[in-house]
Order: structure tokens, then C-alpha cells, then sequence
């Protein structure tokens, strides 16, 4: 990171007009584009910032990282605004559709609040994955493409220069986790569907990054393999400094029955011999299972931050 890297001026960025920002139609289209290698780019770049690393380690926290985890403690708050309502089916609490409707109205103001007055173009298009990442209000669900919306918005966020370099392990230990406990406050508090789930051949019925990022925390962890994750008293134990295993922690409160029943997909990984390995194969299995799946990807953005033309560079 040299002093050079400042954000590109704003009218380079923001060339495209609002209207255009649009949906995936074609998936080669999809894979050749500056979006996918840009998206694809910056997971894999969090994955080896937070390789070997504990949630409670010591790491930088930049301002705009402080404003961002004030916008996701808004979100929170509004759930707690917003009770579950009365209703004769258990799942999909209408009540989720009033909380969105406030994201809906504020996530301009929310976004604006966070980036710096010079940028202030950027954040009608920036607060577009802001608002696809909190689930769909009409089906009241919640899956990895909005899981995915979310990791573009920050990467947005990059693109323009309010994230640096050197944000890398707040964004994931500071912003995406306190996104992923947001989250898991809306399944809960709304009993959100699954959102193109596999069920029992999915890894996860909500999240897949926290997965990824999380196995390259555990890369070589000097005692805890794969295989010890399936054990409580191990979760138990080690949940507040692994991503990995706090996921794993939500999957066995949410759920009943043996855990090679209910996630039978993790219930395997936990037979890989090394972290390294697990972390091989979820980076495959999320560009196979999620970004190259017409369902997950469809409803993707495309603007002047990530655009849908080829790759140039």
C-alpha cells in the first residue's frame, strides 16, 4: 500500500447512468465480465488477509470501518423496532416487510453517512447492493445471492476508495461478522425462508462466505482440524475466535437431529485433512454452487463499479 493509491476521481467512476445498472442474464456473459473477476478478486484477497488469524486478534479499525458497523447496528435496531406480527403461517413474518421498507427509504442516507461528502455520487449506486443484501421482501427469504450483494457492496466501497488495503482483516472480522449477526437476528426474529436453498445438500441453508473465510482462519491452526469441528464441546470453546465455527454454532441451535443428518455437506468436510484443503474446495464449490448458478446470480447488479463488459485488464 504506497501513499499513491487514492480513489479515482468521482465522474470516472459514475459514468453510467442509474438505468442501466441491470440484472445477469447471460452466464458466460457473467463470467467474462470486470464484475466477476473484480468480485472473485476481492474474496480471495480477504481470504489470505484473514488467513491464520483469530476474530479477537488486533487489526486496524479505520473510521468509514466504524461507520459501516454503525449502519449495520441501525439495521439491528430496527429489528428491534419492528416485533414479529400475528399471522397463521410459521414462516416469513410479514413484519420483515416493514423493516425493509425503512431500508428501502434510508439506505441512501445510511451510505452517505459513511462515505466521504467528494464521493456523494457514488451512493445511490453503492446503497443499490445495500439493499439486496438483507433478503427479498416480497418471498421473505434470505440465501447466498444476498449473501453475495452484500460482499459487493463492500467491495464498492473499495473500488471507490473509502476501504483500503490495510482495512482488510476489519472488513471480515468487524463488518462481516457483525453482518452475519445481523442476519442470523432477521432468520430468527422472521423466520426467513431459505432462499434457493439445496436443502440438505446445500452447505448451509444462509451463508457461504463466512465458510470460506473462516477455513483460511484455521489454516495451520497448531490443534484444531477439520474433523474437531463436529465436536460441541470444541464449537463451544472456540466459536468467538473462528468465524467457522460460530457458523456451525448457529447451525446446531437452529437445528435438531445428528448433524450428518441435517448438514451431511459439512458433515463430509469435516473428513478433509487440512484446513487448506477445506478452504481449496470451498472457494471451488462456491463459484460452481453459487456464482455460476442462474437462481443465486440472477438478480446480481450491474453498474459503472461493476460492470458486466469483459474483462480488460
Amino acid at each position: 500500500g504506497t501513499s499513491e493509491e487514492v480513489a479515482p476521481p468521482v465522474q470516472q467512476c459514475f459514468m453510467v447512468p442509474k438505468k442501466e445498472i441491470n440484472v445477469v442474464s447471460d452466464m458466460a456473459k457473467w463470467k467474462r465480465s470486470q464484475a466477476y473477476a473484480d468480485y472473485m478478486g476481492f474474496i480471495l484477497t480477504l481470504n489470505e488477509g484473514v488467513r491464520g488469524k483469530k476474530l479477537t486478534c488486533e487489526y486496524k479499525v479505520s473510521e468509514p470501518i466504524e461507520k459501516l458497523v454503525a449502519l449495520l447496528n441501525t439495521l439491528d435496531r430496527w429489528i428491534d423496532e419492528t416485533p414479529p406480527v400475528d399471522q397463521p403461517s410459521r414462516f416469513g413474518n410479514k413484519a420483515f416487510r416493514t423493516w425493509y421498507a425503512k431500508l428501502d427509504q434510508e439506505a441512501e442516507k445510511l451510505v452517505s453517512a459513511v462515505i466521504p461528502k467528494h464521493l456523494a455520487d457514488a451512493a445511490p449506486e453503492v446503497a443499490v447492493y445495500l439493499k439486496e443484501s438483507v433478503g427479498n421482501s416480497t418471498r421473505i427469504d434470505y440465501g447466498t445471492g444476498h449473501e453475495a450483494a452484500f460482499a459487493a457492496f463492500l467491495c464498492c466501497l473499495c473500488k471507490i476508495g473509502v476501504l483500503r488495503v490495510d482495512d482488510q482483516m476489519a472488513i471480515v472480522f468487524k463488518v462481516f461478522n457483525r453482518y452475519l449477526e445481523v442476519m442470523r437476528k432477521l432468520q430468527k426474529t422472521y423466520r426467513m425462508e431459505p432462499a434457493g436453498s439445496q436443502g440438505v445438500w446445500g452447505l448451509d441453508d444462509f451463508q457461504f462466505l463466512p465458510f470460506i473465510w473462516g477455513s483460511s482462519q484455521l489454516i495451520d491452526h497448531p490443534s484444531l482440524e477439520p474433523r474437531h469441528f463436529v465436536d460441541e464441546k470444541v464449537v463451544n470453546e472456540n466459536h468467538k475466535d473462528f468465524m467457522f465455527l460460530e457458523c456451525i454454532l448457529f447451525i446446531t441451535e437452529m437445528k435438531t437431529g445428528p448433524f450428518a443428518e441435517h448438514s451431511n455437506q459439512l458433515w463430509n468436510i469435516s473428513a478433509v485433512p487440512s484446513w487448506s484443503k477445506v478452504n481449496q474446495g470451498l472457494i471451488r464449490m462456491y463459484k460452481a454452487e453459487c456464482l455460476e448458478k442462474f437462481p443465486v446470480i440472477q438478480h446480481f447488479k450491474f453498474g459503472s463499479l461493476l460492470p458486466i463488459q469483459p474483462v480488460t485488464s
